[in-house]
């Protein structure tokens, strides 16, 4: 990652961070790298047990890492319970992208009932339309389109090209990211015999504070009601929530994950890769679910973690598949109790 002109000592960052320091205070550190890339102005960080092989020979003026691991740096380190936690923390002196001024590009089309807050930044070709309410110190990308009664709360950065559709609700400090599209209709549908006719979505999308959505990803508004995303929900790229979902607070989804129409999704959710929720099921707190997991019946334990996927075959295949895998613990009983009275018992393995 390319430095900035910042440079801070470890003494400093040790203190602003309140970490342990080991080593050289005065030594300066200007950006971040990996532990095999790093050089001496810069800080990197041990946090997965399978880099520790290179921290013996990394070059990086300074190691974030836990207690068992900082006998064997060779370098200055920081002491942190949480490296990676702490190395977010630290980082964030060090990104290279610019903050965009405050102001307004001329090509930006603003309706007059639009309000706008202090110093906001508004970028070429944006569109924003009647009664949008954008609060203060709010960014807004090129190429960004607002449609009418939308709502950004102070501080949120749209990037290039992003779309909210009508009176969509973003809470405070929220990040989203290129081509994000919010707020369009879901996929509502009703069949009329020989031809599809549209159900009207007349619901909206509310997103809390200090959520983030990523590049392309579609959160679609409600059909009745609307589609929520609580606060401190993280969404990964390409991640799809459909109408009438329901995501609870502090829930990260990675890519191409995604929930189906009326979900809910319960808080401190993990879901990993192009796992997914079926429509109108529900998973409860803290649960995990494994890439590519996909739910079809409601999680209702706490805390558990899930994974499973079966390659689709006809219907009649699958059901039958799935009614013999739940059958398994029975017949292995029923083989063993066999091998008991034969004489034969052999170890479970």
């Amino acid at each position: 990652m390319p430095s900035n002109r910042s440079q801070y000592s470890l003494s400093d960052l040790s203190a602003r961070f309140e970490l342990e320091l080991r080593g050289d205070g005065e030594h300066r550190i200007d950006g971040v790298a990996t532990l095999s890339d790093a050089r001496s102005g810069q800080i990197s960080f041990l946090a997965n047990p399978g880099y520790r092989k290179q921290l013996g020979t990394t070059r990086a003026g300074a190691v974030i890492l836990k207690e068992s691991d900082a006998a064997d740096c060779p370098t200055n380190c920081l002491v942190a319970p949480e490296p990676y936690l702490a190395y977010a923390r630290l980082a964030t002196l060090f990104d290279p992208r610019p903050s965009a001024p405050p102001g307004i590009h001329a090509s930006a089309v603003i309706a007059p009932s639009a309000r706008l807050g202090k110093d906001v930044s508004i970028g070429a070709h944006v569109v924003i339309g009647d009664d949008c309410d954008i609060g203060d110190g709010c960014t807004i990308g090129p190429g960004c389109v607002l449609d009418s009664g939308g709502t950004l709360g102070a501080g949120c950065r749209l990037y290039a090209n992003v779309s909210l559709g009508y009176g969509v609700k973003i809470g405070k400090r929220v990040i989203i990211h290129p081509g994000a599209v919010i707020g369009a209709d879901g996929f509502g549908i009703a069949f009329a015999g020989d031809h599809w006719e549209k159900v009207p979505q007349v619901g909206t999308v509310v997103i809390g504070d200090d959520c983030e959505i990523g590049a392309n990803s579609c959160i679609d508004r409600g059909a009745l009601g609307d589609t929520i995303l609580e606060e401190d929900c993280r969404l990964d790229n390409l991640v799809q929530i459909g109408h009438n979902v329901v995501v609870g607070a502090h829930t990260a989804i990675a890519a191409m994950g995604g929930a189906a129409g009326s979900a809910k999704i319960g808080k401190f959710c993990l879901l990993g890769g192009q796992a997914a929720v079926n429509g109108h099921q529900e998973i409860a707190d803290r649960t995990t679910l494994a890439a590519t997991s996909k739910v079809m019946k409601p999680i209702t334990e706490p805390g558990t973690t899930w994974s499973g996927l079966i390659p689709a075959q006809p219907i009649k295949e699958w059901q039958r598949s799935v009614a013999r895998l739940r059958r398994l613990d029975e017949l292995q009983r029923r083989v063993q109790n066999l091998e008991k009275q034969l004489g034969n018992d052999t170890e479970d393995d």
